[in-house]
């Protein structure tokens, strides 16, 4: 029986290589001419729902036939597991004329004459980075103008097949589907696509990839554009290579193509951020021998004889400053001079990336002709889901028609819910930050401590002092938090945005990313700001110390500066983000794919074809590109707000940008189903999230070099308190350290044991000696360091933001020669369409037509005259 069931399915399996001729690369119908546009696919399940769903598809496959597409099916016999049927989508050269008007595309009307820029003499050393010409610039230059159905010859149509490009295709189909109805259910008109998506009518949606990534279609018609990409673009081996942009746009679509460019844009600038940064950490390291507070510190006759207060009340113990000597010495890494250029550096450094931007962005839209394309257009488009939920109906004062809209009473009370929801997110993420500041502080004892009373930790006690074990755990424990409540609020800002119902889909996409960002911006930077900020600033001192809750003494800072934690912190942030985000961007789709073609990859090739293939890849999805830039722009953030405390920030990002284009680039050609094409020219309102952050890091650099690092302490005791010409800085340590008489103690912080019955204890502060009449209180040398760490802040953000601005304003958003283009592009298409219109006339006089008057004849000429004298 056995036997004969396996015979069954060979003769099946047979069967179908016998009836399938083409090749299971072929993104043809059955004949062999016209091309697969869009596929849909469903499995028809047999339950309560299954004659609702059947009906719904009959109806949303009649009225699209209705629209002008062609449809084939494709039995699910012919499917690879014998479930699956797929609709394949055709849309003919009518329905492509019809919507390319509708949504104003813009085609080829003559090869472009402008000459191309002056090569630069650089270029033959920047050769190896070059990517081959017809890789980089797949199509000609033209001029362009929006498609008319009325001027069909003035384009240039030299194959009607091939005139609009795939993305273009499914761009056209795409908007369609997303509008076609399929009929009346309580009432309501239903239509859409996506609604028949979540409903379980259709399983998947999707335009076809146009060959198998590693090797060619045997098709001499398809273009293989996606082999190409994948060789000269999406494998880690050319990771030195420039990105072929063009290519990326025509086949994946604008949107799409600016991220990339942004991405890589973004990334070539990291390089001189890098470099200047790495330049800094090495001067650090060059000079840490050279640096009076460390030397002093480890000096046995200094730091050795320096007792210092207890770390915690009672169970800890007096303990020599000597014993910090290491983290003293890595601390200077990053708490040098250096620190100050770098903050400066990248203040600036930011401008010159947004400014250039700014420039590089118009070229693209040049290029890409997108100077007239205004994503206002796409506001008129209302989302689905906006036109399903809103019953009521207002006339729109720009369209003049009626449409749904969403009374404001329930617009208030859904952003009431809504803010709600988000507040008690952000409420929570501080919650969570101040359950890790206890664990910080009742660790910290217990380090302290363990470390002073055991034997076996003495050898590391110079590099691992308690303030750094503490940081690292908690580091390590806030970066789990962080990456839990992430995934959760994930779903929730997703489920808030829906149930807001954005008018269209601009507006959905923009008010998602603000929660998204808000709550990540809080999320993933709280935790930095508590250390730069916060930490060690409200520590009191011997015999009145600051309690949290009234039970946990506040951290105190190393004797060198709280910047090495704050370091610490930064990058175990940082790099965990970017290597957990790797991880889930490559090996998690990968895996998902394996494990769903694991079995078809073992039946024979025509069984396999190229809708079967895509459909078992992983959706992209809406909000793609999304995730992308969010990541990004928290990376950003890392380099900007805190690049004080690390130099070799943008370093990390700039390693990790090189892997993430690649894996990006790979992911996307391997391991997704083909995206629909959209176009966007700009990054939109993630723009003026980078402005803000740009301008917020002059702030926060600022006030980590005053109060963070100990640069500001070192100057005022350099020019105002050094009592050794020949060496400023050395007496600095005992300077920065007061007296504390330990008979002082009050119960609750007296050590249980003081083995060498010292009389006094040093803690880090300016306050006056025991002995003094205005015992324990600031010195005039404290109020001195304060009020220059408050200039230092004045005069360090007036400076940076007078360059900043000086800058920006030096620097046009838009090239000389781009201008210069586009006025010369716009003179020369009115002028090829005005002499079209003139030809036109002309034969309509020929031939007698009385409408082609004298008069429209004359005005149609002086307009072209109008047009030259412009």
């Amino acid at each position: 029986r056995q036997s004969g069931r396996r015979y069954n399915l060979f003769l099946k399996r047979r069967l179908r290589i016998d009836k399938r001729h083409q090749s299971k690369d072929s993104i043809f119908f059955r004949d062999g001419v016209r091309r697969i546009d869009f596929v849909l696919s469903y499995v028809d399940d047999l339950n309560k729902e299954w004659e609702k769903k059947l009906e719904r598809r009959k109806e949303f496959e009649s009225n699209l036939q209705k629209a002008g597409l062609e449809l084939e099916t494709e039995d699910k016999k012919e499917s690879e597991d014998g479930k699956i049927y797929f609709v394949k989508i055709h849309a003919p050269w009518e329905v492509l004329i019809t919507y390319a008007e509708v949504l104003n595309i813009k085609v080829p009307i003559r090869e472009n004459d402008i000459p191309s820029m002056v090569e630069n003499p650089l270029d033959c050393m920047l050769a190896p980075l070059r990517l081959p010409e017809n890789v980089m610039h797949p199509e000609p230059d033209y001029f362009t103008a929006p498609f008319s159905k009325d001027k069909q010859e003035l384009y240039l149509i030299n194959d009607e097949s091939t005139f609009f490009s795939p993305s273009m295709r499914n761009r056209i189909v795409n908007y369609i589907l997303t509008r076609c109805p399929y009929g009346t259910e309580e009432g309501k008109k239903k239509f859409g696509i996506k609604r028949l998506l979540n409903n379980g009518t259709y399983s998947a949606a999707y335009p076809l990839h146009d060959c198998q990534y590693w090797k060619k279609a045997n098709d001499p018609n398809c273009d293989n554009e996606r082999y190409t990409l994948y060789m000269e673009w999406a494998r880690f081996l050319r990771f030195y290579k420039e990105q072929p942009l063009d290519l990326i746009r025509k086949y994946y679509g604008e949107k799409i193509g600016i991220y990339f460019a942004w991405l890589g844009f973004y990334t070539e600038m990291l390089f001189l951020a890098a470099v200047v940064g790495l330049i800094c950490f090495l001067y650090g390291l060059f000079t840490m021998d050279e640096n009076m507070s460390s030397k002093e510190i480890c000096d046995p006759a200094i730091g050795g004889e320096i007792i210092m207060c207890p770390l915690c009340d009672r169970d800890c113990e007096y303990w020599r400053l000597n014993t910090t000597c290491q983290s003293s010495e890595y601390s200077h890494l990053f708490d040098n001079v250096a620190t100050l250029f770098f903050a400066i550096f990248m203040g600036i450094w930011v401008t010159l990336f947004l400014e250039f931007w700014k420039r590089r962005q118009a070229r693209l839209k040049y290029e890409w002709d997108l100077v007239d394309f205004e994503e206002e257009q796409q506001q008129l488009q209302l989302r689905p889901e906006y036109e399903a939920k809103c019953t009521q109906k207002k006339k729109n004062p720009v369209t003049q028609e009626m449409e749904p809209y969403l009374p404001i009473t329930s617009q208030a009370v859904r952003f009431c819910i809504s803010g709600t929801t988000v507040l008690f997110w952000v409420s929570l993420i501080i919650a969570s930050m101040i359950a890790v500041i206890v664990y910080r502080l009742a660790v910290y004892a217990a380090f302290a401590s363990l470390m002073e009373n055991t034997e076996q930790l003495q050898p590391v006690r110079g590099l691992l002092t308690p303030q750094l074990a503490t940081s690292v755990t908690a580091s390590c424990l806030n970066f789990v938090i962080i990456m839990i409540l992430n995934f959760l609020y994930e779903r929730i800002a997703i489920w808030i945005t829906d149930m807001e119902i954005p008018r269209t889909h601009m507006e959905y996409e923009n008010r998602l990313t603000m929660k998204m960002f808000l709550f990540q911006f809080v999320n993933y930077y709280s935790s930095c700001f508590y250390v730069a900020f916060f930490k060690g600033k409200f520590v009191g001192y011997p015999g009145a110390y600051t309690y949290m809750f009234n039970r946990w003494r506040n951290e105190e800072c190393d004797p060198a500066g709280c910047l090495i934690e704050l370091t610490t912190q930064l990058t175990i942030v940082m790099a965990g983000k970017q290597i957990w985000g790797n991880i889930q961007e490559a090996i998690v789709p990968w895996i998902c794919n394996w494990w769903g073609r694991r079995k078809a990859r073992n039946n024979p090739e025509n069984l396999y074809s190229r809708w079967e293939q895509d459909h078992d890849l992983q959706t992209f999805g809406a909000l793609g590109l999304f995730y992308e830039y969010l990541e990004m722009v928290i990376q950003f953030g890392f380099i900007t707000l805190f690049v004080a405390s690390f130099p070799l920030a943008p370093l990390l990002a700039l390693m990790n940008n090189i892997l993430e284009i690649r894996v990006d680039s790979w992911k996307l050609t391997t391991q997704y189903r083909r995206p629909v094409a959209a176009k966007a020219h700009s990054i939109g309102v993630w723009q003026e999230i980078l402005n803000g952050m740009a301008i917020l890091s002059v702030v926060t650099n600022a006030f980590i070099v005053a109060f963070t690092s100990d640069m500001i302490p070192r100057l005022v005791y350099y020019y105002a308190y050094s009592e050794d010409e020949d060496s400023p800085m050395s007496g600095y340590i005992n300077n920065s350290l007061s007296v504390f008489q330990i008979s002082d103690f009050p119960d609750r912080n007296k050590p249980k044991l003081n083995r060498e019955d010292f009389v006094i204890c040093r803690y880090r502060d300016y306050r006056y000696p025991p002995d003094h009449e205005r015992k324990y209180l600031h010195t005039m040398q404290f109020w001195h360091i304060l009020a220059a760490k408050l200039a230092f802040i004045i005069i360090m953000e007036h400076v940076v933001f007078i360059v900043k601005f000086f800058v920006a304003w030096m620097i046009p958003d838009v090239p000389a020669d781009v201008k210069a283009k586009i006025k010369r592009e716009k003179y020369l298409t009115q002028k090829i369409l005005h002499e079209y219109e003139l030809e036109k006339l002309k034969e309509r006089l020929c031939q007698g037509d009385k409408r082609a008057t004298e008069k429209e004849f004359i005005a149609t000429e002086g307009r072209m005259e109008l047009s030259r004298a412009m």
